[in-house]
């Protein structure tokens, strides 16, 4: 039901598990990367934060349209946590996805360094804690879900579109400016950056996350119906 794709038996592990590999990385080296760019070309941090927006959108689209007939496009641990609850990915399979989704992320983190010639291998320095902080990212969680959820049954573009659009918004609308992945909180604990988070900071924001999922999964089956 959250899966971009409807998740099928005959997909090819391997090819599930590269595709959601390079997924992940690109998206974290358009996020990470972005991010670089924006602060190298103003000190404008509303300027830098649109800049960071657009590029996460934009790839967030792409990728879900590449890779969704291949590995569904979860690209997002909490995305699979929720469809092995909905028993459309069995556990096993999930277990493989997350190791590729946490690779795949901090691959793209060091990916994006290595283009800017920025220190490849690094922590990140930025805090973001607090109740504040916990409460935007089960909320960004919860919209991103409930978003997949709700527009899975229509065409991969009005999911893909969806999905996008609201990643912007959230980037706006919440406090912690919308990470609503634990795969991109791990691998943004490893840049020092202007999209970052400090690695201590990051185990709360992972279980805001879950948290936010689980809600809107329970959301979703109380809203949407197969003949919705």
């Amino acid at each position: 039901m959250v899966s971009v794709g409807s998740d099928r038996a005959e997909r090819p592990l391997a090819r599930s598990l590269t595709a959601e590999t390079l997924g992940t990385g690109l998206l974290l080296a358009a996020v990470v990367g972005s991010g670089i760019m924006a602060e190298k070309l103003t000190d404008n941090v509303a300027v830098q934060l649109l800049g960071n927006t657009l590029a996460t959108g934009a790839t967030l689209f792409v990728i879900i349209l590449l890779f969704a007939p291949v590995s569904g496009a979860h690209f997002n641990p909490a995305v699979t946590f929720v469809s092995v609850l909905q028993r459309s990915t069995n556990p096993g399979t999930a277990a493989a996805y997350f190791i590729a989704q946490v690779l795949g992320a901090v691959a793209g983190v060091w990916l994006a360094h290595a283009m800017f010639g920025e220190t490849v291998f690094t922590l990140g320095v930025k805090s973001r804690t607090g109740a504040s902080q916990w409460l935007s990212e089960s909320v960004a969680t919860f919209g991103l879900v409930l978003t997949i959820a709700g527009t899975a049954r229509r065409s991969r573009e009005t999911v893909a579109g969806a999905v996008a659009l609201y990643i912007v918004a959230a980037y706006w609308f919440t406090a912690s400016t919308s990470f609503a992945n634990p795969a991109v909180t791990i691998a943004r604990s490893l840049t020092p950056t202007f999209s970052g988070i400090a690695p201590w900071d990051a185990p709360a924001f992972i279980a805001a996350q879950f948290i936010g999922a689980v809600v809107a999964l329970t959301c979703s089956r109380a809203l949407f119906r197969p003949s919705d």
